[in-house]
């Protein structure tokens, strides 16, 4: 009887059907970070303490950079430390018990662990300082934080979500003193920083048109 398949030919066979498996899976994760589920958009995260950015900056007016003491002078905004927390809470909710960890940190040194939830990959860079001073606010990336009662990612901070802002950025800038506002609807800017605003759109626009686009402008 004439031999019809060759006897590489259950290998090679293997290796396709293994080839189109990991292809599909290549492309299902893809369309999964697509859509933002990948980057835990909408998501929150267990945190050691449940602490709510609605009460806290929508409710009694805390500005972001109180907590994130470094936003404008670092490429990082900076996780709240221990004694910052205890500023207030050594006054008031003294003994509460969700307060807990936030007691033993102070008493053992230990930094609160807080979870991550905006996150960039390793290759990335984002300079927070320079973004700030350049009148980018906060809510422009990080979403109506003074709405949530647990901290959730606004966006999915995929490359091309940044370039979009990068490719135009004017319609985004803001009086650098006023970047941690949340809500800008309706917003004028008033006649004292009317220059300002326009000063930052005029250095913005005097940049070579590539610069903000280049890949070495965030993979360094």
């Amino acid at each position: 009887m004439v031999q019809v398949f060759t006897a590489s030919a259950d290998t090679r066979l293997r290796a396709l059907v293994l080839a189109a498996f990991l292809v599909f899976m290549f492309t299902l994760l893809g369309a999964y970070a697509m859509e933002g589920a990948g980057f835990k958009v909408g998501w929150s995260l267990d945190q050691p303490v449940p602490f709510s950015h609605q009460h806290h900056v929508g409710g009694l007016g805390l500005d972001c950079r109180y907590c994130h003491t470094s936003v404008e002078v670092s490429s990082r905004a900076g996780l709240p430390p221990t004694h910052i927390c205890m500023s207030c809470h050594s006054q008031i909710w003294t003994n509460a018990d969700v307060l807990a960890p936030v007691r033993h940190s102070l008493a053992n040194g230990q930094p609160i662990p807080w979870q991550r939830v905006s996150r960039l990959p390793d290759y990335v860079y984002f300079n927070h300082s320079a973004h700030v001073a350049k009148g980018v606010p906060c809510v422009t990336c990080h979403g109506r934080v003074d709405e949530m009662p647990l901290l959730a990612a606004a966006h999915p901070f995929q490359m091309g979500w940044c370039l979009d802002c990068h490719r135009n950025p004017t319609p985004q800038l803001r009086p650098p003193e006023e970047v941690t506002r949340m809500d800008w609807t309706g917003w004028k800017p008033s006649p004292s920083s009317v220059g300002e605003v326009d000063k930052l759109k005029h250095d913005v626009k005097s940049l070579h048109p590539q610069t903000l686009t280049e890949c070495h402008t965030c993979h360094r």
